[in-house]
């Protein structure tokens, strides 16, 4: 992965085009396409082939229970961080006095549950100063009404990484009643996950740990189990879901298991398992050793040409995403794509990420095309 002769073995996909946009979609890599082709294989045996799946799931549960530093029974899947976070919301079971704090660099599935429930609490959204949570701003919104705080460990609009520490010992001091979520989608696979404390960690499949969409990873450790079980509806996460009073009672799972409602999505369970699997052989220190000078290049290419990152660098707490906003955003766009440099574009914003795969020429491509644009 890390070299441009492993990269084009693992990932011969990278041969026809410069990608930069891991953020949106990771580049699965070889051994995802076999792990896709054993599931087609035990899923043509029909029923019988549920004799290999739920085996897999427990493999996959294992395997992100290592990476997480997690025991396996905290840790189950669901399939995206929108059902996480709705699944969250049933278990929390908000009233109206109680408070819940969003960051405005959230992913909107993070701060819509709470917006959009029947019976909403009040909502603080801790706003960013020029592409940063500051912790000075945040401090003023906590006291002992605030029963959720839910951040994103690296955030998808502009790359700003959370300091875990000083943020995690201010929520825990400030606001002792708060449960501590954090989605670590931008993360996961990408940066070391140093915010492994959290009381709910959500991370989606498809970016940064190289599977497919239809899946999420949750983990809730067994301390928080009885506060975070799901008050929700399905059958795969009861305790007895067909037994004789399967019509008078329905009884959860507690904790991470109570978020694995219905059938799994086993495609995708095969899928992130390799994909998780390659990234814990590679290694995510050497994927951000190898990643995060080129972030850094970028980073001052962009300032050089007169560009204006929408989040400072961050040396020590780097993440592998670099954003800015231009008024000609369409156009350098269709500019890169007639090169084949593919990279986000959304609202007048351009996002560039950066994994483990990328080498510096693709970085250098992507400004060739930019700078013409200075």
């Amino acid at each position: 992965m890390l070299t441009p002769e492993s990269r084009f073995e693992d990932f011969p996909q990278l041969r026809d085009f410069t990608y930069l946009n891991s953020a949106a979609e990771g580049i699965p890599p070889k051994l995802v396409r076999s792990a896709l082709e054993n599931y087609w294989e035990h899923k043509s045996l029909g029923m019988l082939g549920r004799d290999f799946h739920f085996p897999e799931l427990e493999k996959c549960r294992e395997t992100a229970a290592k990476m997480l530093r997690r025991n396996p029974e905290e840790v189950s899947f669901c399939s995206c961080s929108s059902e996480a976070y709705n699944l969250l919301a049933s278990a929390l079971q908000l009233k109206p006095a109680d408070e819940v704090v969003i960051s405005d660099l959230d992913f909107p599935a993070g701060a819509t549950p709470w917006l959009a429930a029947a019976v909403p609490p009040r909502v603080k959204v801790w706003s960013n100063r020029n592409g940063v949570l500051e912790l000075d701003d945040l401090e003023g919104m906590l006291d002992e009404s605030t029963k959720l705080v839910q951040v994103s460990l690296v955030s998808f609009l502009n790359g700003h990484r959370i300091e875990w520490v000083p943020f995690r010992n201010l929520v825990r001091a400030k606001a002792p009643n708060a449960i501590l979520a954090v989605d670590v989608t931008q993360a996961f696979g990408r940066v070391d996950l140093d915010c492994l404390d959290a009381d709910c960690i959500i991370s989606s499949t498809h970016k940064w740990i190289l599977a497919l969409h239809g899946g999420c990873v949750v983990s809730i450790p067994k301390a928080k189990a009885d506060r975070l079980t799901p008050h929700a509806g399905g059958w795969y996460h009861l305790q007895d879901a067909f037994g004789e009073n399967r019509f008078k009672r329905a009884k959860p799972n507690r904790g991470a298991a109570g978020f694995s409602v219905g059938m799994p999505n086993f495609a995708s369970i095969y899928a992130l398992r390799a994909g998780l699997e390659f990234i814990e052989g590679v290694g995510v220190a050497a994927i951000e050793n190898h990643a995060t000078p080129l972030v850094e290049f970028l980073h001052g290419e962009l300032v050089g040409a007169g560009f204006q990152p929408m989040a400072p660098l961050q040396p020590g707490n780097m993440s592998g995403i670099v954003s800015f906003r231009h008024p000609k955003a369409e156009q350098i766009q269709t500019a890169l794509l007639e090169r084949n440099v593919h990279v986000m574009h959304q609202a007048g914003r351009m996002r560039v990420s950066v994994h483990g795969y990328n080498q510096p020429e693709d970085v250098e491509r992507f400004l060739e095309v930019l700078r013409k644009f200075s």
